[in-house]
């Protein structure tokens, strides 16, 4: 299990600063929602976590085996052998490998070689659909089921925590119902740690424990389910209004 803490992120790309003093905390076991419109930070900041863009200032810790590891240090792939795994928006999956072949091929790092067995067999009992398809190649696949690889792929990796990047985006309300359902059912499962960015308040509130609103690179709002807050309100703090 992990325990994930964001604190006082300042992050961008050349001269333009995109995150600002941006702080939240992932427990174990949870799913918290990240929040906000295209353009606000939010990838900006997941790839803060995964290795991908370094902060200019703050820490990101991990908490993870007894030990707490500031992520800022760590490379990509030393981010992933601890633990943490990746499902980026629009997939991005290997299109001219079969779903099997793109399972072993996440499940080939060294986190991971050794349960390769196991994790295939727990991918396809969470996804029937994969099993069904595993030689058929990932662009052949519905976007629905493209997601759905794209989960199994990360829990090949024998992952604590997950980083999910948008997954509604480009799916059809009834598919998007069904990656969530997906979603929650991990939870139940694997009792996985996951930060999901999301524009959809009502995907993400179906599952998440508690949200963070990101507005113009900054949070600003915070919730969780025992609070009385209205669509309207999230709505307004996205769009920056409130």
């Amino acid at each position: 299990m992990s325990r994930l803490i964001v604190d006082r992120i300042v992050a961008g790309y050349g001269a333009v600063t995109v995150l600002h003093d941006v702080s939240l905390e992932v427990d174990e076991g949870q799913l918290v929602a990240l929040l906000g419109v295209n353009g606000n930070g939010k990838s900006t900041l997941l790839n803060c976590i995964l290795g991908f863009v370094r902060p200019r200032s703050g820490r990101i810790l991990l908490e993870t085996g007894g030990r707490t590891i500031d992520l800022i240090n760590c490379s990509p792939h030393e981010i992933t052998n601890l633990g943490v795994a990746s499902i980026p928006e629009g997939r991005r999956l290997v299109p001219n490998l079969t779903v099997e072949e793109n399972l072993r091929l996440a499940g080939g790092g060294p986190r991971a070689r050794t349960d390769m067995r196991a994790n295939l067999d727990f991918c396809y009992e969470t996804f029937p659909v994969l099993s069904e398809r595993k030689r058929q190649y990932a662009s052949t696949l519905s976007g629905g089921q493209q997601q759905m690889l794209a989960i199994a792929r990360a829990l090949m990796t024998s992952p604590d925590m997950i980083i999910i990047d948008e997954p509604s985006v480009g799916l059809a309300p009834i598919v998007v119902d069904q990656v969530i359902a997906s979603i929650r059912k991990l939870l139940e499962l694997r009792k996985l740690t996951i930060l999901m960015a999301e524009q959809s308040f009502f995907q993400a509130i179906e599952v998440a424990s508690r949200a963070y609103v990101l507005s113009h690179g900054k949070i600003v709002r915070k919730f969780d389910r025992t609070q009385s807050v209205s669509v309207a309100e999230i709505r307004s703090a996205m769009m920056g209004l409130g």
